[in-house]
């Protein structure tokens, strides 16, 4: 879409100026916002896209369609304003910082282009309307660049669940330990089998000792969920050992009428492992 602006002779001026020498007079705004307390850059770096935001600006006013926001001139700003929002934000810079480093180099600009031709382009109503509507497109795409950032966030955090979640562990070559905490619900279940399918088939395990010390319910959902991974485990090719049922957990497993038929079970996860290891003819001295 085309931005439609009535062209005054401000906004002529404007775009008939020729951009140069001006990077250094655009660093104030990026100093500002990035090096003075949050320490996001130092000075050179500033420098650096000071210099770059000189070239874009100055090909888009000197572009044939200055006005038009859909433009390649434009877009190479957007790019430009992407990169800058993730840099910043990945270095623990805050929305707020870009906002206020837009906004800012915006009312600079106009300052800069008004000292450097004589034109009094802030009296003008239609030079601060174009220019809003540029620097509000280039808001828009710092708050997309946030949104991508904290999704990137959210997606990491929950990677980092999904480990602490299943602290599966290679007590030995071939025998895994899978301690079970909390209660089992469908999504954590795919979740807990999916990482201990993988790891099966990545250290090629014989063995996988299930330890349920840390599980205080059951109901007849959870015990499905905990035999649905027991014959996972065993189509896998590993012999799977459940341990720590204590007396809450066994009633509650014989109240519901649970099939542990052809499942190895053992008090605790060291007899759990002794098992294991006698499975695969594993001699563990004292």
């Amino acid at each position: 879409m085309t931005t439609k602006i009535h062209i005054s002779d401000r906004v002529k001026a404007l775009f008939e100026l020729k951009i140069s020498n001006i990077a250094a007079d655009l660093e104030a705004p990026g100093l500002k916002s990035f090096c003075s307390d949050n320490r996001l850059m130092d000075q050179d770096e500033v420098a650096d896209f000071s210099h770059e935001i000189e070239s874009l600006i100055a090909s888009l006013l000197g572009s044939e369609d200055p006005t038009n926001l859909k433009s390649p001139e434009f877009h190479a700003i957007e790019v430009f304003f992407g990169n800058l929002s993730h840099r910043v934000l990945v270095r623990g810079g805050h929305i707020e910082d870009m906002v206020r480093y837009t906004k800012a180099l915006q009312n600079t600009l106009i300052e800069v282009l008004e000292k450097k031709s004589g034109i009094p382009f802030s009296k003008s109503q239609a030079v601060w309307l174009y220019l809003d509507d540029v620097f509000n497109e280039l808001i828009m795409v710092v708050f997309g660049a946030y949104l991508e950032e904290r999704e990137r966030t959210l997606q990491a955090q929950q990677a980092e669940l999904r480990e602490t979640a299943t602290p599966i562990t290679e007590i030995w070559d071939g025998v895994l330990t899978l301690p079970i905490i909390g209660t089992l619900d469908s999504s954590r279940t795919m979740l807990v089998m999916e990482a201990l399918l993988n790891r099966i088939a990545k250290d090629h395990a014989k063995a996988v000792v299930m330890d349920l010390t840390g599980v205080k319910n059951i109901d007849s959902q959870v015990s499905h969920h905990l035999i649905q991974m027991v014959r996972a485990v065993q189509l896998m090719g590993s012999h799977a050992i459940v341990t720590g049922i204590h007396p809450e957990i066994a009633r509650a497993l014989v109240s519901l009428n649970i099939d542990f038929n052809n499942i190895t079970t053992r008090a605790s996860m060291a007899d759990g492992l002794k098992e294991a290891f006698s499975r695969m003819g594993i001699t563990v001295s004292h």
